[in-house]
C-alpha cells in the first residue's frame, strides 16, 4: 500500500492523541557505542495512557527510517523502544477503531502496523524493547517485534487481549509469541487469559514465560536495560530462550495447544463469538507459514473482524459501559460529601466476611476488626485472612513488608464494642432479615452517630433492615459478588432514608476498593440476582415441566454465557440459589418459579444436578431422577431460548419502570461485571433488542432511538 493511502487513513483521525517517538542518543557503558533510545510519549500525564493510531504509527515509521540511515552510516550500534512512566503502550485506541468503517480501512490499518513494526528487523543494528509498564495488544507486539526485550519488575498489565475485545493479535503477535515462549504458553496468553476476565501478566510473570530476556527493578530500569543491551551488543551476554519452540521440530505440541485452546473457547463462550476461534485458526495454520504469510492472514483477519457485529458490540460494552459509565456512576452524589474512613468493622467471620476483611485491609490500608459469636469463629476468620496474605506473598504478588502490614491491620473480637471507633461497619451474616436487624441494633448501640452501617445482603430489603434503628439514614446496601477479590461489581443500594453523605462515602469507598459501583434502588435482589433469578426460574420450570436436563441446560448456548444455568447454580450453591429464589417469589409472585424439584435435591444433600462419569462426561444419576416429579409438556431448545429471552425482556422492562437503575446501560454493566456475561453481546438489553424479545414483550426496544450496538444473536 502506498504512502498516500496511509496518509488518507491518517486523515480519518484528526483528533488522534498522537503518541510521539522521541529519540535520545545514549553513550553505552564500556565504550560499546552510541545507542538510539525511542521514548513513546503522548505528552500527557499518566491519566492518559499512550495509544496507537495511524498518525502515531506513521511518525514512528519515519523515526525508524531515519535511524536506519544512521545505522547504515555507522553512527549508532543499537535502537531501543521504551515508554513514558507506567506505560510502554496501552494498545490501539479502541474508540478510534469505530472510524474504520470499511473493510479496506481496516486492512490499511493492519498493514500499516505491520509495515512500521517490520522496520525493527531491518535497521541493520540490534533492536531492543524496554518494557517499563503497561503493554497491551499492539503495545506488547512492538516489544515482540524487537529482537531483544527487558521488563521491569514493576510493570503491570502485559497482555494480548484481542480475543476478549473481538479481534486477533494482528501485528505479529500470533506468529511470534508461540515461537518465543512455546505454543502452550501462547494459548494461555492469547486465549485463556483474555477469556478469564481479561487477565493480564505482571512483569515477573512475563519474564518467567520468556516474553522478556532480562528483568530489572523499576528504580533504575532504563539504566540497567541499557547496560544489559551494551553487553548483548558486545557479545558479553548471549541470550538464551529455553521456552522457544520450532513448529517444524515439534508439530504435535502445536496441535495439542490448539486443541486445548478450542476446548477453552467452547467451554467459556460456546463458540458464540468469532474472534477466539480466529486466533486459534491463525495459530494452527501459522505452524506451516512464513512470517510474511502470517502477516497477510493476520491483516485480513483483523479487517474482517473489525466489521463484525460482535466487535462493535464489544467496543460499546467495554468503552461506553465499563470504561465510561463504570467510572462515572449514574446518580452518585458529589464525592466532596463523603466522610473519611479510618477504621472498618466486619460483622461475621465466615468466608464472605473474611474476604471482605482482606479486601478492605489490602486496598484501604486501615485497621479492620472482625466479630463473631465465639472465639473459634473469630480465630478462623482472622486465620483465613492471614493464610490468603501468605498465598499472595508466596506468589510474589505482594512484598514481605506489605504482607506483614496487612496481617497487622486485621484483628478479631467476640465483642461488638470493638466497633466503637469504626467509621464504617459492614455485616456479612446469615441471609435472614431478623438476624440482620438484630446485628444492626447491636452495632448501633456501640458506634458513633456518624458511623455508616452497610449490609452485604444479596436479596433482602435494606429499608426493612434499617426500619427500627435510631438513625436509618446511615444504612446503605454494599453488595459484593463472590469471589470478592475477582468480581468487579459492587451494587450500592439506596434506601429511601439513606443520607447523601452516606451514599457519597459508599461510592468513594468503592473506588478505593477498585470496584465498579452501580447505584440501585432497594428492590428485592437488586439487579444481578433478580435477572439471574428470572433466568433460573425459566430453566428450572421447563425442566420440571418435562424438558430433559441437557436441553434445558444448554438452550442458552447461543448467548455465549460463561456457564450453563445448572452449572452456575451448583457453583453458587443450590441452597443459596433457592433462598434467593424464595425471596424473589415472595416479592414478585409466580413469575419467579420456585422449583419443588430443586428443594428435593437440596434436602437430599445433593450439591449439583449434574455428576460426571469416569470419562468426565456429565450425567444425572438415576437415583436423583427417581426422587423428582416431572410434567409432560417438554420444550425444544429453541422454545426454551425464546421463552427465556422474553422472560428477561419482561423483567428488565419492569425493573426500568420501577426505577431500580437509571437506565438500561446500568443493567448491562451489572450483568457484564457481576455475572460475567460476555462483551460480544454488547449488554443484555441490546441483545434482547436484536433478537426481538424487547418488542415482543414490551412493544418497544430498550434502545429505541439509537441502538448502542448492531450485533447478531
Amino acid at each position: 500500500m502506498s504512502a498516500p493511502d496511509y496518509q488518507r487513513l491518517a486523515g480519518l483521525f484528526p483528533t488522534e492523541v498522537v503518541t510521539h517517538s522521541y529519540v535520545s542518543d545514549i553513550a553505552l557503558p564500556g565504550g560499546a557505542g552510541t545507542f538510539a533510545l525511542i521514548t513513546l510519549d503522548n505528552d500527557v500525564d499518566h491519566t492518559r495512557p499512550t495509544t496507537l493510531g495511524p498518525n502515531t504509527l506513521l511518525e514512528l515509521g519515519e523515526v525508524l527510517d531515519s535511524l536506519k540511515a544512521r545505522a547504515d552510516a555507522g553512527e549508532i550500534v543499537g535502537v531501543g523502544v521504551t515508554g513514558k512512566p507506567h506505560y510502554l503502550v496501552a494498545g490501539a485506541d479502541l474508540s478510534a477503531t469505530q472510524k474504520l468503517a470499511s473493510y479496506e480501512d481496516g486492512l490499511a490499518m493492519a498493514r500499516l502496523g505491520h509495515e512500521v513494526y517490520g522496520k525493527l528487523h531491518t535497521l541493520g543494528v540490534p533492536s531492543f524493547a524496554f518494557i517499563n509498564g503497561v503493554a497491551l495488544g499492539g503495545g506488547l507486539e512492538i516489544a515482540l517485534q524487537s529482537q531483544y526485550r527487558t521488563v521491569s519488575t514493576g510493570a503491570g498489565a502485559l497482555a494480548l487481549p484481542e480475543a476478549f475485545i473481538g479481534l486477533v493479535p494482528g501485528w505479529g503477535g500470533v506468529y511470534i509469541l508461540p515461537r518465543l515462549i512455546g505454543p502452550e504458553n501462547a494459548v494461555k496468553v492469547m486465549i485463556e487469559n483474555p477469556l478469564s476476565n481479561n487477565r493480564t501478566l505482571s512483569g515477573p510473570a512475563a519474564f518467567k514465560l520468556g516474553i522478556a530476556d532480562a528483568m530489572f527493578e523499576p528504580a533504575d530500569f532504563v539504566e540497567q536495560s541499557l547496560a544489559w543491551a551494551a553487553r548483548v551488543i558486545t557479545g558479553e551476554v548471549a541470550v538464551s530462550r529455553p521456552n522457544a519452540a520450532d513448529p517444524a521440530a515439534n508439530p504435535e505440541a502445536w496441535d495439542a495447544a490448539v486443541a486445548h485452546g478450542r476446548a477453552v473457547v467452547e467451554a467459556r463462550t460456546s463458540n458464540a463469538a468469532p474472534a477466539p476461534a480466529k486466533v486459534l485458526d491463525l495459530l494452527e495454520a501459522g505452524k506451516n507459514w512464513t512470517a510474511e504469510q502470517s502477516r497477510d492472514a493476520e491483516c485480513e483477519a483483523l479487517a474482517e473482524l473489525m466489521q463484525t457485529p460482535q466487535f462493535h458490540s464489544t467496543v460499546y460494552a467495554f468503552l461506553d459501559l465499563v470504561q465510561k459509565r463504570g467510572k462515572r456512576p449514574a446518580g452518585a452524589p458529589d464525592k466532596k460529601l463523603a466522610h473519611p474512613v479510618s477504621k472498618v468493622g466486619v460483622v461475621g467471620a465466615g468466608l464472605m466476611a473474611s474476604q471482605l476483611a482482606l479486601l478492605f485491609a489490602r486496598q484501604l490500608k486501615v485497621p479492620v476488626v472482625m466479630t463473631d459469636i465465639d472465639q473459634a469463629r473469630v480465630d478462623k476468620g482472622v486465620g483465613y485472612v492471614h493464610a490468603e496474605v501468605d498465598k499472595l506473598l508466596a506468589k510474589k504478588r505482594i512484598s514481605p513488608d506489605a504482607a506483614n502490614r496487612t496481617k497487622a491491620l486485621v484483628s478479631g473480637s467476640v465483642s461488638k464494642e470493638a466497633f466503637s471507633d469504626a467509621d464504617f461497619v459492614i455485616e456479612a451474616v446469615f441471609e435472614e432479615l431478623s438476624v440482620k436487624k438484630q446485628v444492626f441494633a447491636e452495632v448501633e448501640a456501640v458506634v458513633s452517630p456518624e458511623c455508616i452501617l452497610a449490609t452485604n445482603t444479596s436479596s433482602l430489603s435494606v429499608t426493612e433492615m434499617a426500619a427500627d434503628l435510631q438513625h436509618p439514614e446511615r444504612v446503605v446496601g454494599f453488595h459484593f459478588f463472590n469471589p470478592v477479590a475477582v468480581m468487579p461489581l459492587l451494587e450500592i443500594v439506596r434506601a429511601p432514608k439513606t443520607d447523601d453523605a452516606v451514599l457519597a462515602t459508599a461510592f468513594v469507598l468503592a473506588k478505593a476498593l477498585k470496584k465498579t459501583a452501580v447505584l440501585v434502588k432497594d428492590d428485592a435482589a437488586f439487579v444481578v440476582n433478580r435477572i439471574l433469578g428470572r433466568m433460573f426460574g425459566e430453566i428450572t420450570a421447563v425442566f420440571d415441566e418435562g424438558t430433559d436436563a441437557a436441553t434445558a441446560d444448554n438452550a442458552l448456548r447461543p448467548m455465549g454465557l460463561p456457564m450453563s444455568p445448572f452449572t452456575l447454580l451448583a457453583l453458587v450453591g443450590l441452597p443459596v440459589g433457592q433462598h434467593v429464589q424464595e425471596s424473589l417469589h415472595a416479592a414478585f409472585g409466580e413469575r419467579f418459579w420456585l422449583s419443588k424439584n430443586s428443594q428435593k435435591i437440596i434436602d437430599a444433600g445433593i450439591k449439583s444436578l449434574w455428576q460426571k462419569d469416569e470419562d468426565g462426561k456429565p450425567y444425572i444419576p438415576a437415583e436423583t431422577l427417581a426422587m423428582l416429579d416431572f410434567g409432560n409438556t417438554p420444550s425444544t431448545s429453541e422454545e426454551v431460548l425464546r421463552r427465556t429471552q422474553d422472560a428477561l425482556a419482561d423483567e428488565i422492562g419492569r425493573m426500568l419502570d420501577e426505577g431500580v437503575v437509571s437506565g438500561p446501560e446500568d443493567i448491562d454493566l451489572c450483568m457484564i461485571l457481576g455475572a460475567g456475561w460476555p462483551m460480544h453481546l454488547g449488554g443484555i438489553t441490546p441483545y434482547l433488542d436484536r433478537v426481538g424479545a424487547s418488542e415482543r414483550v414490551n412493544g418497544k426496544k430498550f434502545h429505541a432511538e439509537k441502538e448502542p450496538a448492531q450485533a447478531a444473536s
